[in-house]
Protein backbone atom coordinates (compact mmCIF):
# COMPACT_ATOMS: atom_id res chain seq x y z
CA UNK A 1 0.00 0.00 0.00
CA UNK A 2 2.98 2.19 0.76
CA UNK A 3 4.32 1.66 -2.77
CA UNK A 4 1.10 2.58 -4.50
CA UNK A 5 0.38 5.73 -2.40
CA UNK A 6 4.03 6.72 -3.28
CA UNK A 7 3.60 6.09 -7.01
CA UNK A 8 0.42 7.45 -7.40
CA UNK A 9 2.03 10.91 -5.55
CA UNK A 10 4.73 11.01 -7.21
CA UNK A 11 2.64 10.91 -10.83
CA UNK A 12 -0.02 13.28 -9.90
CA UNK A 13 3.36 15.77 -8.81
CA UNK A 14 4.13 14.85 -12.08
CA UNK A 15 1.37 15.59 -14.04
CA UNK A 16 1.05 18.95 -12.18
CA UNK A 17 4.09 20.06 -12.66
CA UNK A 18 3.99 19.19 -17.22
CA UNK A 19 0.10 21.32 -16.82
CA UNK A 20 2.01 23.94 -15.83
CA UNK A 21 4.67 24.16 -18.72
CA UNK A 22 3.42 27.01 -21.63
CA UNK A 23 2.76 27.05 -25.08
CA UNK A 24 6.01 28.40 -25.78
CA UNK A 25 7.39 25.87 -23.39
CA UNK A 26 6.07 23.39 -25.64
CA UNK A 27 7.20 25.02 -28.79
CA UNK A 28 10.35 24.98 -28.31
CA UNK A 29 10.77 21.16 -27.46
CA UNK A 30 8.56 20.79 -30.79
CA UNK A 31 10.40 19.14 -33.59
CA UNK A 32 9.76 18.83 -37.02
CA UNK A 33 9.35 15.16 -37.08
CA UNK A 34 6.32 15.67 -34.78
CA UNK A 35 4.38 16.72 -37.83
CA UNK A 36 4.29 13.33 -39.40
CA UNK A 37 2.86 12.04 -36.30
CA UNK A 38 -0.89 10.78 -36.34
CA UNK A 39 -2.76 12.81 -33.16
CA UNK A 40 -5.25 10.49 -31.79
CA UNK A 41 -7.61 10.96 -28.68
CA UNK A 42 -9.38 7.85 -27.00
CA UNK A 43 -12.05 8.79 -25.27
CA UNK A 44 -12.48 6.12 -22.34
CA UNK A 45 -16.73 6.30 -22.37
CA UNK A 46 -19.68 8.64 -24.08
CA UNK A 47 -20.35 11.88 -23.22
CA UNK A 48 -17.97 14.99 -22.69
CA UNK A 49 -16.92 14.62 -19.73
CA UNK A 50 -15.14 10.92 -19.95
CA UNK A 51 -11.68 10.61 -19.29
CA UNK A 52 -9.75 11.48 -22.51
CA UNK A 53 -6.05 10.05 -23.40
CA UNK A 54 -4.39 11.96 -26.36
CA UNK A 55 -1.58 10.10 -28.05
CA UNK A 56 1.09 11.81 -30.19
CA UNK A 57 -0.25 15.40 -29.25
CA UNK A 58 1.69 18.30 -28.74
CA UNK A 59 -0.71 20.64 -28.49
CA UNK A 60 -2.14 22.04 -25.23
CA UNK A 61 -4.55 19.65 -23.60
CA UNK A 62 -7.98 21.63 -23.51
CA UNK A 63 -10.40 18.95 -22.73
CA UNK A 64 -11.17 20.49 -18.99
CA UNK A 65 -11.02 24.23 -20.55
CA UNK A 66 -14.22 23.90 -23.07
CA UNK A 67 -17.51 25.21 -22.06
CA UNK A 68 -19.38 21.65 -22.12
CA UNK A 69 -22.80 21.34 -22.75
CA UNK A 70 -25.56 19.56 -21.51
CA UNK A 71 -25.61 16.20 -21.65
CA UNK A 72 -25.13 12.75 -20.12
CA UNK A 73 -21.59 10.78 -19.69
CA UNK A 74 -20.33 7.42 -18.98
CA UNK A 75 -16.75 5.73 -18.69
CA UNK A 76 -13.88 4.89 -16.99
CA UNK A 77 -11.74 7.20 -14.47
CA UNK A 78 -9.10 7.15 -12.10
CA UNK A 79 -10.05 10.47 -9.98
CA UNK A 80 -10.86 11.68 -6.80
CA UNK A 81 -8.05 10.51 -5.24
CA UNK A 82 -8.32 10.70 -1.44
CA UNK A 83 -4.96 10.17 0.97
CA UNK A 84 -5.43 11.51 4.03
CA UNK A 85 -6.09 10.71 7.79
CA UNK A 86 -8.89 8.41 9.76
CA UNK A 87 -9.97 9.59 13.28
CA UNK A 88 -12.70 7.58 15.30
CA UNK A 89 -15.05 9.51 16.89
CA UNK A 90 -16.23 7.62 20.09
CA UNK A 91 -19.78 9.19 20.92
CA UNK A 92 -18.41 12.49 20.01
CA UNK A 93 -15.21 12.58 21.53
CA UNK A 94 -12.06 11.86 20.30
CA UNK A 95 -10.80 10.36 22.89
CA UNK A 96 -11.98 6.51 23.32
CA UNK A 97 -14.26 5.35 26.12
CA UNK A 98 -12.74 2.81 28.52
CA UNK A 99 -14.06 -0.45 26.57
CA UNK A 100 -12.38 1.21 23.13
CA UNK A 101 -9.17 2.07 24.80
CA UNK A 102 -7.78 -1.51 23.25
CA UNK A 103 -8.37 0.48 19.87
CA UNK A 104 -5.96 3.01 20.76
CA UNK A 105 -4.35 4.14 17.98
CA UNK A 106 -1.25 5.81 16.33
CA UNK A 107 -3.12 9.14 15.15
CA UNK A 108 -0.44 10.26 12.12
CA UNK A 109 0.36 6.42 10.99
CA UNK A 110 -3.42 6.07 10.93
CA UNK A 111 -4.62 6.77 7.07
CA UNK A 112 -7.44 6.65 4.24
CA UNK A 113 -6.86 5.84 0.55
CA UNK A 114 -9.47 5.86 -2.00
CA UNK A 115 -10.20 6.39 -5.45
CA UNK A 116 -13.16 6.50 -7.89
CA UNK A 117 -12.69 3.97 -11.20
CA UNK A 118 -15.81 4.17 -13.00
CA UNK A 119 -19.02 7.32 -13.31
CA UNK A 120 -21.96 8.12 -14.79
CA UNK A 121 -23.49 11.74 -15.12
CA UNK A 122 -25.21 14.51 -16.08
CA UNK A 123 -23.63 18.39 -17.08
CA UNK A 124 -26.31 21.12 -16.46
CA UNK A 125 -24.39 23.97 -17.63
CA UNK A 126 -20.30 24.74 -17.95
CA UNK A 127 -20.31 25.32 -13.99
CA UNK A 128 -22.81 22.19 -12.51
CA UNK A 129 -23.03 18.77 -13.18
CA UNK A 130 -24.07 15.55 -10.72
CA UNK A 131 -22.76 12.28 -11.26
CA UNK A 132 -22.92 8.78 -9.07
CA UNK A 133 -19.25 6.99 -9.19
CA UNK A 134 -18.20 3.81 -8.13
CA UNK A 135 -14.27 3.05 -6.35
CA UNK A 136 -12.26 1.54 -3.34
CA UNK A 137 -11.88 3.09 0.08
CA UNK A 138 -9.47 1.40 2.28
CA UNK A 139 -9.35 2.73 6.57
CA UNK A 140 -5.83 1.37 8.07
CA UNK A 141 -5.89 2.20 11.81
CA UNK A 142 -2.36 1.61 13.25
CA UNK A 143 -2.46 0.60 16.39
CA UNK A 144 -0.22 0.90 20.05
CA UNK A 145 -1.14 -2.20 21.74
CA UNK A 146 -0.04 -5.37 20.99
CA UNK A 147 -2.93 -7.45 21.28
CA UNK A 148 -4.50 -9.44 17.98
CA UNK A 149 -8.56 -8.71 17.21
CA UNK A 150 -10.00 -11.98 17.08
CA UNK A 151 -11.59 -13.72 13.93
CA UNK A 152 -14.86 -15.38 13.62
CA UNK A 153 -15.85 -13.80 17.12
CA UNK A 154 -19.23 -13.10 18.39
CA UNK A 155 -18.75 -9.68 19.07
CA UNK A 156 -15.71 -7.35 18.46
CA UNK A 157 -12.66 -9.13 20.80
CA UNK A 158 -8.80 -9.28 20.91
CA UNK A 159 -6.41 -10.77 23.27
CA UNK A 160 -3.33 -9.19 24.83
CA UNK A 161 -0.33 -11.04 23.03
CA UNK A 162 2.95 -11.22 25.11
CA UNK A 163 5.45 -10.12 21.70
CA UNK A 164 5.73 -7.12 20.32
CA UNK A 165 4.77 -6.05 17.31
CA UNK A 166 6.93 -3.64 15.27
CA UNK A 167 3.66 -3.12 13.32
CA UNK A 168 -0.28 -3.64 13.90
CA UNK A 169 -2.65 -2.55 11.62
CA UNK A 170 -6.31 -2.73 11.68
CA UNK A 171 -7.64 -2.60 8.22
CA UNK A 172 -11.16 -2.40 6.24
CA UNK A 173 -11.80 -2.22 3.08
CA UNK A 174 -14.91 -0.58 1.20
CA UNK A 175 -17.03 -0.44 -2.09
CA UNK A 176 -17.52 3.12 -2.03
CA UNK A 177 -20.46 4.43 -4.46
CA UNK A 178 -20.69 8.37 -3.89
CA UNK A 179 -23.26 10.73 -5.06
CA UNK A 180 -21.24 13.95 -6.05
CA UNK A 181 -22.82 17.79 -6.48
CA UNK A 182 -20.40 19.52 -8.42
CA UNK A 183 -20.16 23.27 -9.13
CA UNK A 184 -16.53 24.94 -10.68
CA UNK A 185 -16.06 28.50 -11.24
CA UNK A 186 -14.64 30.43 -13.96
CA UNK A 187 -11.15 30.28 -15.23
CA UNK A 188 -8.32 32.20 -15.02
CA UNK A 189 -6.39 33.65 -16.82
CA UNK A 190 -4.05 29.93 -16.55
CA UNK A 191 -7.21 28.22 -16.98
CA UNK A 192 -7.89 26.88 -13.74
CA UNK A 193 -10.46 27.24 -11.24
CA UNK A 194 -11.86 26.51 -8.02
CA UNK A 195 -14.29 23.59 -7.76
CA UNK A 196 -16.59 22.00 -4.71
CA UNK A 197 -18.07 18.60 -4.56
CA UNK A 198 -20.42 17.05 -1.87
CA UNK A 199 -23.12 14.99 -1.45
CA UNK A 200 -23.73 11.18 0.09
CA UNK A 201 -21.46 7.99 0.33
CA UNK A 202 -22.27 4.46 0.43
CA UNK A 203 -19.98 1.92 1.29
CA UNK A 204 -20.12 -2.40 0.77
CA UNK A 205 -17.91 -3.50 2.76
CA UNK A 206 -15.68 -6.21 1.25
CA UNK A 207 -12.72 -6.96 3.43
CA UNK A 208 -11.23 -6.80 7.39
CA UNK A 209 -7.87 -6.92 7.94
CA UNK A 210 -5.42 -7.90 10.85
CA UNK A 211 -1.73 -7.43 9.25
CA UNK A 212 1.44 -7.69 12.10
CA UNK A 213 5.04 -7.71 12.12
CA UNK A 214 7.45 -9.03 15.10
CA UNK A 215 10.49 -10.92 15.49
CA UNK A 216 9.11 -14.08 16.24
CA UNK A 217 6.33 -14.47 13.75
CA UNK A 218 7.48 -12.15 10.67
CA UNK A 219 4.89 -10.68 9.35
CA UNK A 220 1.30 -12.23 9.58
CA UNK A 221 -2.18 -11.08 7.76
CA UNK A 222 -5.41 -12.36 9.08
CA UNK A 223 -8.95 -11.85 6.89
CA UNK A 224 -12.39 -11.49 8.78
CA UNK A 225 -14.85 -8.95 8.76
CA UNK A 226 -14.07 -8.04 12.01
CA UNK A 227 -17.82 -6.68 12.25
CA UNK A 228 -17.08 -4.07 10.30
CA UNK A 229 -20.44 -2.44 9.09
CA UNK A 230 -21.76 -4.66 6.06
CA UNK A 231 -23.52 -1.11 4.45
CA UNK A 232 -21.94 2.55 5.91
CA UNK A 233 -23.45 5.41 5.19
CA UNK A 234 -21.80 9.16 5.30
CA UNK A 235 -21.15 12.70 3.45
CA UNK A 236 -18.43 13.91 2.06
CA UNK A 237 -17.00 16.91 0.59
CA UNK A 238 -14.14 18.24 -1.85
CA UNK A 239 -13.12 21.33 -2.46
CA UNK A 240 -10.10 22.51 -4.36
CA UNK A 241 -7.85 24.40 -7.29
CA UNK A 242 -6.63 22.70 -10.22
CA UNK A 243 -6.38 19.19 -9.72
CA UNK A 244 -5.34 19.78 -6.05
CA UNK A 245 -7.83 20.14 -3.27
CA UNK A 246 -9.13 18.62 0.33
CA UNK A 247 -11.22 16.28 1.21
CA UNK A 248 -13.56 15.08 4.64
CA UNK A 249 -15.71 12.28 4.93
CA UNK A 250 -17.89 11.40 7.72
CA UNK A 251 -19.95 8.36 8.59
CA UNK A 252 -22.82 8.74 10.28
CA UNK A 253 -23.90 5.21 11.20
CA UNK A 254 -21.01 2.84 13.31
CA UNK A 255 -18.08 1.16 11.99
CA UNK A 256 -19.15 -2.22 13.63
CA UNK A 257 -22.00 -3.50 14.05
CA UNK A 258 -23.53 -6.96 16.52
CA UNK A 259 -20.83 -5.32 19.33
CA UNK A 260 -22.71 -3.17 21.54
CA UNK A 261 -19.55 -1.97 23.53
CA UNK A 262 -18.77 -0.24 19.87
CA UNK A 263 -22.01 1.33 19.52
CA UNK A 264 -21.37 4.82 18.85
CA UNK A 265 -17.53 4.52 17.42
CA UNK A 266 -17.77 6.19 14.09
CA UNK A 267 -15.28 6.92 11.42
CA UNK A 268 -14.28 10.73 10.41
CA UNK A 269 -11.70 10.96 7.41
CA UNK A 270 -9.76 13.95 6.13
CA UNK A 271 -6.37 14.83 4.25
CA UNK A 272 -5.48 15.76 0.45
CA UNK A 273 -7.63 14.90 -2.55
CA UNK A 274 -6.39 14.66 -6.38
CA UNK A 275 -8.32 14.58 -9.57
CA UNK A 276 -11.43 16.01 -9.36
Amino acid sequence: MKRLIFTITICLAASFGFAQSTPADSAQNTTDTTTHKKHVKVKLGFGDDVTQVNINNDEPDTTYHAHKAPGFSFGVTFSRIDLGFATLIDNGSFTLSDKNKFLSYRQWKTSNFGFDVLQFGYRFNSAFKIYVSGGFDWTHIRLRNDITIQRNAPVLTYVQDSIHFSKNRFSSTYLRIPLSFYYRSHEDDRGNYFRLVAGPEIGILLNGRVKQISEENGKQKFNDDYHFAKLRKGVFVRMGYGIMGLYAKYYFNDMFENSPDQKGLRNFSFGLTFGF
